[in-house]
């Protein structure tokens, strides 16, 4: 999750910063003051424009307007919402201090997962998956699979337990006394069911399970960056029709899309373009080039159409 809300912040600026910039209109408000003089809103503006945070968080700004402005029906409050006690769930009482520890409060991260949201849906409008990328994509497709695991710290513990196993031993009886992932020991081990799309599990666990037969335990342990698991195979059923699982495929391309930082510029000039943005301060006229090139930023109505 980390790594997730740090993406998410670099998308939106510190808050904060944009409020006072926006604030600026205002004209001669004072923001602070000192013995002999003080420090108003324009000469906090014209500082603020001309340094790096300033621009990105105009920039952002805008981005986050015109997004919501051409994608906010697609993106409900109720998905918002869904997502963000998803993560409040998976991270329980961390979940405050990991927001904390990256400059975040849980108002300013549920807006970056909208803004995210919007960033997805703006993407599947303006880019069409190919044939060509469905047929790549449904190669390495596996249906969904439901697993049982136990997880330990050492892998001679992970080799007792297969060797357990092979004796006899039950695997869910196993799973509730050896396993260290509370979330499902007393379930088994078992996992919710989940297909080659899946990323929130380890690359180097799901390459291991795809491999197993209904009832088939693995033979050695499965290193991840959790510690090592041992496997059991529960449902592996037939990798069907491509039409059935098209939808997951779909899903899976613009996964991947997503990740791409130049295809996502692109959408993003393009959700610019549309909505016509005209900046009006000269000295900002080039907030939004790193999005449009050169020639369509250099004047303050360069992005319409």
């Amino acid at each position: 999750m980390k790594k997730y809300i740090k993406k998410v912040a670099a998308v939106i600026a510190v808050a904060g910063i944009a409020l006072s910039a926006t604030a600026c209109s205002n004209g001669g408000k004072t923001v602070a003051s000192y013995k002999g003089g003080k420090i108003s809103q324009e000469q906090y503006y014209n500082e603020m424009k001309k340094s790096q945070a300033g621009q990105t968080t105009l920039a952002n700004m805008i981005i986050t307007h015109v997004l919501d402005q051409q994608y906010g029906k697609k993106v409900s409050d109720k998905k918002v919402n869904q997502q963000f006690n998803n993560y409040k769930k998976q991270y329980g009482s961390q979940f405050s201090a990991v927001l904390q520890q990256n400059g975040m409060t849980q108002s300013s991260f549920k807006q970056n997962l909208k803004t995210t949201l919007l960033s997805e849906a703006a993407l599947k409008d303006i880019k069409k998956v190919s044939k060509s990328q469905e047929k790549k994509a449904w190669k390495t497709y596996q249906p969904k699979v439901t697993v049982q695991h136990i997880l330990v710290s050492k892998k001679s513990t992970a080799e007792d337990i297969i060797s357990q196993l092979k004796n006899g031993k039950s695997f869910s009886s196993l799973a509730k006394k050896d396993s260290l992932d509370t979330a499902t020991k007393n379930k088994g081990g078992k996992l919710p069911a989940f297909d080659s799309t899946d990323t929130t599990l380890d690359p180097a666990f799901k390459k291991a399970a795809f491999k197993l037969k209904n009832g088939q335990v693995t033979s050695t342990p499965v290193k991840s960056q959790s510690g090592y698991h041992v496997i059991k195979m529960i449902n592996h059923p037939a990798k069907g029709s491509f039409a059935s699982h098209k939808s997951a495929i779909d899903d899976q391309i613009y996964k991947s899309m997503s990740q791409d930082q130049q295809t996502m510029r692109s959408v993003i000039a393009t959700v610019l373009k549309r909505a016509d943005v005209s900046i009006k301060d000269n000295d900002l006229e080039n907030v939004l080039s790193s999005y449009v090139s050169n020639s369509e930023s250099g004047s303050a109505s360069g992005l319409g159409n």
